[in-house]
């Protein structure tokens, strides 16, 4: 496909057509909530005696769909499966692998609000942050089909007289793909395509609060033709279907994107070699993080804190890239601690389905749990400047909380909370917050935001972190713009959405011929 790669634009929802195209997808999901959900492997679709009810988290009383459960034995069955097709796949020519991605990136662009609809009732996403992640998604399918169409070109190799030397790059086999709830069809699509253009099957194990959308995602792979077998869906609980996958001898490959403690997990149990295997399983692991932006005494105080307050309550902290610390130096800090309080106090919060709706719901019963006692612990550990209460009991609401006079070293400083939980933090110097911003396990993202050039070069040498950005937020990485992937306990920086992404998913082999 000769045409470039351009990002998808988002819908400017201030414009009152598109208002009513959004509505129009919200109303038309609605009547669709509460369907059943099957199995699906080699494209057969499979009930079971088990199943998971998905609820709205916005209403929790509202049932989103219900999906059926697998157990080994299918699990078993859908790895045989993804086996058996490998072969075939392999040898389908990447061009007709990429073509299966723009139909399924045209269609999807064509029903966007309809997908976007679907997050804002299975994950809480207001209307900009689900339009953004279908825009995503849809960028994930664009830029790979390209990228593998780029890779199968002929490989720049050093010629020598006598010889016709070839380099290409070809799949792996069969690859368990784990997605995670909060990027339920970015990732998981940006995941899967991945894997299947580069020519691998997949065993696709969706996030088990955000079901719904990745067999939505399964309908879409149907109607561009996608053979069976490629893409099997296969929903069930983690410490049976997830570790039975992990474990088994034909998986090739995991990818990852989730918990720190799940990630480990997989990578410990993907490093034993089961009887049988012929391989070195890989791992491409996303596993969040604790990141920060760090203000200088020279900055743009309101890009500042405009930049704070986005990142940090964004989808209500849900992000792997949110800012959960703002480390400030001593000089503007309590400046800046204000601004950033005003512009919170200014966030409406409530329900996904209303246009005007800023902060939704944290993602289920657990996650308010864990959030409302890391405030509890924050009371404890700082100076409590805003929020800290929960708002409409139908839905699991939080409200944005800002904790100031953080020790760098106090639990909610260090702790991953993925939450609206932002820590302020005071610095002596630009010294001493890039030693702050470098003292966690993590390594995502991080920004700067400073005026000072000889400031931020020295950032640029000694920030570590996968993804820094200078003068902005430090969330909305953009496909092809903005290669995501952090460092430490952060993943494998797999930088996906860059041009170093597929090669993780193939295999390079030289083929050198005398003549």
């Amino acid at each position: 496909m000769n045409i470039p790669f351009v990002n998808e634009p988002f819908t400017p929802f201030a414009v009152q057509a598109n208002q009513e195209a959004f509505e129009d997808a919200l109303r038309q999901v609605e009547a669709e909530l509460g369907q059943e959900y099957p199995i699906i492997i080699g494209g057969q679709k499979i009930t079971s005696s088990r199943t998971l009810t998905s609820v709205n988290p916005a209403a929790k009383n509202q049932v989103v769909g219900t999906i059926h459960q697998a157990d080994r034995e299918l699990a078993e069955k859908a790895i045989q499966t993804a086996a058996e097709t490998f072969h075939t796949w392999k040898h389908t020519d990447p061009n007709e692998r990429a073509r299966y991605l723009y139909k399924a990136a045209a269609i999807m662009r064509r029903r966007k609000h309809e997908f976007s609809a679907w997050m804002v009732y299975e994950a809480g996403k207001t209307w900009p942050e689900a339009d953004a992640d279908t825009a995503e998604a849809i960028d994930f399918m664009e830029f790979y089909a390209r990228d593998m169409q780029r890779l199968s070109e002929p490989q720049p190799l050093v010629r020598i007289a006598g010889e016709d030397n070839e380099l290409s790059y070809i799949p792996l086999g069969v690859g368990v793909v784990i997605p995670p709830w909060n990027f339920p069809l970015a990732i998981m699509a940006g995941m899967t395509s991945a894997a299947l253009v580069s020519g691998n099957t997949v065993v696709l194990k969706p996030a088990s609060t955000t079901p719904v959308i990745a067999a939505k995602f399964m309908e879409l792979l149907a109607e561009v033709g996608l053979p069976d077998g490629v893409v099997n869906f296969l929903p069930g609980p983690g410490s049976e279907v997830g570790d039975y996958l992990v474990d088994h001898a034909l998986t090739r490959f995991i990818s990852f994107t989730g918990s720190r403690d799940v990630g480990l997990r997989i990578n410990e149990r993907a490093a034993r070699t089961a009887p049988g295997q012929k391989w070195i399983k890989r791992v491409i692991a996303e596993m969040g993080g604790k990141d920060s932006i760090v203000v200088d005494s020279d900055s743009d105080l309101e890009l500042a804190a405009e930049s704070i307050t986005a990142s940090a309550f964004g989808f209500s902290g849900q992000k792997c890239s949110a800012c959960s610390r703002a480390i400030i130096h001593k000089d503007v800090y309590d400046e800046v601690l204000q601004k950033v309080i005003e512009r919170t106090q200014k966030l409406t919060m409530g329900s996904p389905l209303e246009v005007g709706s800023q902060v939704g719901p944290v993602i289920d019963d657990k996650a308010y749990a864990k959030i409302t006692e890391y405030i509890e612990i924050g009371k404890g550990e700082g100076r409590l400047v805003h929020g800290g209460g929960t708002g409409n009991v139908e839905g699991y609401f939080i409200e944005p909380t800002i904790i100031a006079d953080v020790d760098p070293k106090a639990r909610i400083a260090q702790d991953e909370i993925f939450g609206p939980v932002l820590a302020f933090i005071k610095a002596e110097s630009f010294q001493d917050a890039l030693d702050i911003a470098n003292n966690t396990d993590y390594g995502l993202t991080g920004a700067v935001i400073s005026r000072n050039r000889e400031h931020l070069e020295q950032a640029r040498r000694e920030y570590f972190a996968g993804n820094l950005y200078f003068n902005r937020k430090c969330t909305g990485a953009l496909v092809g713009t903005h290669p995501f992937g952090g460092f430490n306990m952060s993943g494998t920086d797999s930088k996906a959405g860059g041009r170093d992404y597929l090669l993780l998913f193939t295999q390079a082999k030289l083929v050198s011929e005398k003549y």
